[in-house]
């Protein structure tokens, strides 16, 4: 048994052992559940705080945020204000770029209009002046024709043949003194074989070799004359002539078939008889000077070559060299007459193609330079190049010489 003191009456009782358990029991159980009360309490209250604090936290949390926020928006806004600014100013800066700009550019095309409409209307009056000086040489050319025309018509047939004579006897005095001061430039009166040419040229030096003989005839043709000639019916005659008179060239300076292309300058008509030419009588003064200028360039050479034969010195390599010199020429001498040729038919075709002409003769003038330069470079070790012989004997003429 137990003895249980009441707290409230300060009485002792006895309890057994089952009662007291059961006592025990009561008040752990009530103190278990004051306790659990308790703790509950307290957890509760410490949630309650928790939740407090949390939301506290929370609410620092987001009214950081949103003070961040606001202050980023602010600062965007202020961003996006100086920007607007900014693009404002650019674009204010720009616009009074653009207007100058503009402006410039319209004072510009106002003056380069103003340029335009001076440079139109001088241009309209450097043409009319242009056109009215062309109508005026072509009337001129007409007025000319026409007379030529008429003129021809008047004239007999041997008339028509004796002033175109005259004209390149005319045209050969004028620079006679100057240009061919050691010619002869006469009439052919012999005519003991039955026929004879109209003029012979023949040029010497101060030896006495001959540099140039040439054979000319002078053909025109009356445009009234039922029955025209052609050139090719007076080559083999003229061939003929030549050989009796001993001359080198043949030259045919001709006024027939003027419609004939062929014929527009200078033609070269090799191919029927030897160093022939038929002619137009503007081209009467140059294929003398043409033919002049390679002769001269040459007659050292075949003074030299005379000299040679003479001593009986081979000279093959010597003629070879001296071919290809001419073949050389030759090519040269083509190109120039096709050059005169191209330089006659723009003439005829239009007054407007004269700078044209220019250049084609200036071309023909280049051909006729390097002609000459190719006589000019012609020497006598390039012509004993590969002749052992030839170069052994020019070197004891040249000892013997400078011994003597």
């Amino acid at each position: 048994m137990n003895d249980i003191i009441c707290p409230h009456c300060n009485k002792a009782f006895k309890i057994d052992q089952s009662g007291y358990a059961e006592i025990v029991k009561q008040i752990r159980d009530h103190l278990f559940d004051e306790e659990l009360s308790n703790r509950l309490a307290l957890a509760e209250k410490e949630k309650l705080t928790a939740i407090e604090l949390a939301e506290s936290k929370i609410q620092n949390s987001i009214k950081d945020t949103l003070a961040a926020k606001e202050r980023e928006l602010a600062d965007l806004q202020a961003k996006l204000s100086s920007a607007e600014l900014q693009k404002k100013i650019e674009l204010s800066v720009a616009i009074k770029e653009l207007e100058t700009k503009n402006t410039e550019l319209s004072n510009s095309l106002k003056t380069k209009q103003l340029e335009y409409d001076l440079n139109q209307k001088s241009l309209s009056e450097k043409l009319n002046q242009e056109l009215s000086n062309k109508d005026y040489i072509i009337r001129s050319k007409d007025e000319e024709i026409a007379k030529i025309k008429d003129n021809k018509l008047k004239l007999s047939t041997k008339m028509v043949g004796e002033s175109l004579e005259q004209h390149c006897e005319n045209e050969f005095n004028k620079i006679r003194a100057m240009a061919f001061p050691n010619a002869q430039f006469q009439k052919d009166n012999d005519a003991k074989s039955g026929s004879k040419g109209d003029y012979i040229y023949r040029e010497f030096d101060d030896e006495g070799n001959e540099i140039l003989s040439i054979m000319f005839e002078m053909k025109n043709e009356n445009e009234g004359t039922a029955t025209k000639k052609k050139n090719e019916d007076f080559l083999k005659e003229l061939d003929k002539d030549r050989n009796e008179k001993k001359c080198e060239y043949a030259i045919l300076v001709s006024m027939l078939e003027l419609d004939n292309e062929l014929y527009d300058g200078i033609t070269d008509k090799s191919y029927r008889f030897p160093k022939m030419f038929v002619v137009r009588p503007q081209f009467f003064i140059q294929i003398i000077s043409l033919l002049r200028g390679a002769a001269l360039n040459s007659m050292k050479y075949k003074s030299e070559l005379a000299t040679i034969k003479n001593q009986n010195i081979d000279i093959t390599n010597f003629e070879d060299s001296l071919m290809q010199f001419k073949e050389g020429f030759s090519k040269n001498f083509d190109l120039a007459k096709r050059q005169f040729h191209g330089a006659i038919e723009a003439i005829d075709k239009s007054i407007l193609q004269l700078q044209k002409v220019k250049d084609g003769l200036l071309s023909s003038e280049n051909n006729l330079r390097l002609a000459n330069d190719k006589a000019e470079n012609l020497t006598i070790k390039r012509l004993t190049r590969n002749n052992p012989t030839m170069q052994q004997k020019f070197d004891d003429l040249n000892n013997n010489i400078s011994i003597e």
